[in-house]
């Protein structure tokens, strides 16, 4: 069942209020992210919950670190398998996602992020994926490609995020 975010009647927006770890809290004091934003503020505390959630803000309004800070807090690092597949419609969206979650992530010591996109080969993805990652942050088309070759474990995910699930619709994903 999905949710929509909806206001909070007394929303706190302290990151330090979230139940993060200590690593992941250090990296957001040292990004310098004073507050959350409204987006992140609604989301987040669901995330955190195992809610599913239906997202929508303008761009700059900290979707990313929305999903992806509940995302890294979940993540069991010990665990070198693939937990979390994050969908991006272009390349470009893909590194820019990827690079955010390696930033928030930088303290979780052994996390493993892959962007898997077309206009790369596939062999070195497959390798990677095949030593184990525990984020993969990819464009629909090379995702199937990876699935159609078995690559790709699902069965471990924990966590699915489609970003930008409207242009990939538009764009005929």
């Amino acid at each position: 069942m999905n949710q929509v975010a909806q206001p909070n009647p007394m929303p706190s927006n302290r990151f330090d209020t979230l139940a993060l770890s200590p690593a992941l809290l250090g990296v957001i004091e040292e990004i310098g992210y004073q507050t959350m934003t409204d987006i992140q503020a609604k989301a987040i505390p669901l995330l955190l919950a195992g809610k599913d959630l239906i997202g929508q803000s303008k761009t700059g309004s900290g979707k990313t670190a929305a999903f992806g800070i509940p995302l890294l807090q979940k993540l069991r690092i010990h665990d070198r398998r693939l937990q979390a597949l994050v969908m991006c419609p272009t390349r470009e969206l893909c590194t820019q996602v990827a690079r955010e979650f390696r930033n928030l992530g930088r303290r979780q010591s052994g996390l493993q992020v892959l962007v898997v996109c077309g206009g790369q080969p596939v062999a070195p993805q497959a390798f990677a994926l095949e030593k184990g990652v525990h984020v993969v942050v990819g464009t629909p088309g090379r995702i199937l490609d990876h699935i159609r070759r078995n690559s790709i474990e699902l069965s471990r995910l924990s966590t699915v995020v489609l970003d930008e699930a409207d242009r990939m619709l538009d764009m005929g994903f």
